[in-house]
């Protein structure tokens, strides 16, 4: 089991839309990755006003399997990095298997 000690941070997150991020930072506590189909940011909010706590964001679970970084749907990568791509965010750290 990972600890939060032990979570990944998010390194970057670029999708500015998002009320988590403050100048390419992500300020959740934690974001959930993954649908059936892509990595998206589950966590992504698109909203006027910013919000979040004074701290990076850490992946807190992570639903994309076929991940190479995925153990029992923890994500093993060392940080990642958030940014748009087939919605508004996703995981571009994400390297299927």
């Amino acid at each position: 089991m990972t600890t939060a000690m032990e979570m990944p941070r998010v390194q970057e997150c670029v999708v500015t839309a998002c009320a988590y991020n403050h100048t390419s930072d992500c300020h959740a506590f934690a974001i959930t990755i993954g649908s059936p189909d892509h990595a998206h940011c589950h966590t992504f909010i698109d909203l006027p006003v910013r919000g979040g706590i004074d701290a990076i964001a850490q992946v807190g679970a992570c639903q994309r399997s076929d991940c190479r970084h995925n153990e029992q749907l923890e994500c093993h990568a060392p940080s990642i990095r958030v940014g748009p791509d087939n919605d508004m965010a996703d995981c571009m750290t994400y390297d299927g298997r």
